[in-house]
């Protein structure tokens, strides 16, 4: 067997695999002397069926077999032994004249071939958000615990202060749905007074538009889909089934236990030290979250480097299930060209930091995610054998193990960033973070 390659340029490649008449002879002639002893023909006793017959019922089979199998495993062995770093799988080129009557086989194959180039991590620098919890979302969370655990106090009128129940429903878009909500999430004045002053089994009469602060509000409320909540402008009916308002709990010794265990706060000071404490290693996962999705956009969109196109849409044609048309392949390249350039850069910072993904690593995260997942359950002091048991059942699912390792790279990711990115830090506010980041509309 005789394998050369020809570069058509940096990208591209052609691989011719010569296959000759002593490559497979040996093996052909084998297997069919083992059919000869068991072929079951008609007119023949076993084993005695003459050679000739057996060639000509089962020669061109075996022969297309063996070619092909010497064909596939001589073709990965080159690869592996050039180091070829290719995209996608080789492509057969079609030959027009091929005949397996030859005793000589040339076969062609195209390759794309991955680019080269660097990664800048200091190229452009990318803020690093540390998100605080400030006086006022504090206060809010105060007022939260206190109307939680306070005391509701049923009302025969709504006031600007009540909690109403009641139905909305609309028969076009037939909605009929119960909810619980203050009169602190309508929008604007006009729509707040005509809930003021109406009593219990009154039906009021409402526009959806603006009617609620939020979007979100509509879709939840109405329990209409997410698409059908923008722009929604309907009339709907509300029967307005309770009114209640709540006395505020007192922030005394009884609810501090009550929020954080006997004794373990002792002052309003110390419930707010611990709402920002918690809040903020909250608010780490979120920066962490968007950290990582910045320096990856910018990475996508800074690190400039060719792809083979033309082979890749070729080999997305035929990739799936189903041939795809030269226009699906071209969309569906659009699509994934992204994806496709991102694994290239995070597989180059892989290679040029020396991140590893261990199997201990991954069994240490599988207890850290499972340890986390039970004290959301009240089980805080897991036994270390009950840890390895359940991490080892997760980690026999090869889809899991899957999961948790691009979790686990993602998170080797991150400290790279921290540790050698080009970050600038900035302290917002919990509020500050979301306008800035997700706009005024989240």
């Amino acid at each position: 067997m005789n394998i050369t390659r020809e570069n058509i340029d940096a990208l591209n490649a052609v691989v011719t695999v010569e296959i000759a008449k002593e490559d497979y002879n040996d093996k052909v002639t084998k297997i069919l002397t083992d059919y000869r002893k068991t072929a079951n023909i008609p007119g023949f006793r076993k084993g005695h069926v003459p050679m000739g017959l057996v060639k000509k019922q089962y020669g061109k089979a075996v022969l297309v077999d063996e070619v092909n199998k010497l064909l596939q495993e001589g073709l990965n062995k080159y690869l592996v032994e050039e180091k070829l770093d290719i995209l996608g799988n080789p492509l057969p080129r079609m030959q027009e004249e091929f005949n397996w009557d030859a005793e000589n086989f040339s076969f062609e194959f195209e390759l794309g071939l991955a680019p080269e180039f660097n990664v800048d991590l200091k190229k452009n620098a990318v803020t690093q958000y540390d998100i605080v919890a400030d006086e006022k979302m504090i206060d809010g969370q105060v007022e939260n615990i206190r109307k939680q655990y306070g005391k509701l106090i049923s009302q025969d009128e709504v006031t600007e202060e009540s909690e109403v129940t009641g139905v909305f429903t609309n028969e076009e878009k037939e909605i009929e749905n119960s909810v619980t909500f203050g009169l602190d999430k309508i929008k604007g004045k006009r729509n707040v007074n005509k809930f003021v002053g109406a009593k219990v089994g009154d039906t009021l009469t409402l526009k959806t538009k603006g009617l609620f602060n939020d979007d979100h509000d509509v879709m939840n409320f109405l329990k209409v889909s997410h698409d059908d909540a923008h722009d929604l402008d309907i009339e709907v009916s509300f029967k307005i089934n309770e009114a209640n308002t709540r006395e505020l709990a007192e922030l005394n010794q009884e609810l501090f236990d009550k929020l954080f265990g006997e004794g373990n706060v002792n002052t309003l000071e110390e419930v707010k030290q611990k709402i920002k404490e918690d809040a903020e290693k909250q608010f780490v996962q979120q920066s962490d979250q968007r950290l990582l999705n910045d320096v990856t956009e910018d990475l996508i969109e800074n690190t400039k480097f060719d792809l083979p196109d033309g082979f890749l849409k070729k080999w997305i044609q035929s990739a799936g299930e189903k041939e795809l048309s030269v226009e699906e392949a071209e969309e569906e390249y659009t699509k994934s060209e992204k994806g496709l350039r991102y694994q290239l850069i995070q597989d180059r910072l892989v290679k040029d930091n020396e991140v590893k993904v261990e199997f201990e690593d991954l069994k240490e995260f599988a207890r850290q995610m499972i340890r986390a997942q039970m004290a959301q359950f009240g089980q805080m002091n897991p036994s270390d054998q009950e840890l390895d048991d359940i991490a080892a059942r997760i980690l026999s699912n090869q889809d899991e193990v899957r999961r948790l390792t691009d979790q686990l790279l993602s998170q080797k990711l991150l400290e790279l960033f921290k540790e050698k990115a080009n970050l600038k830090k900035k302290e917002v506010t919990y509020e500050n973070f979301v306008k800035e980041v997700y706009g005024d509309s989240h």
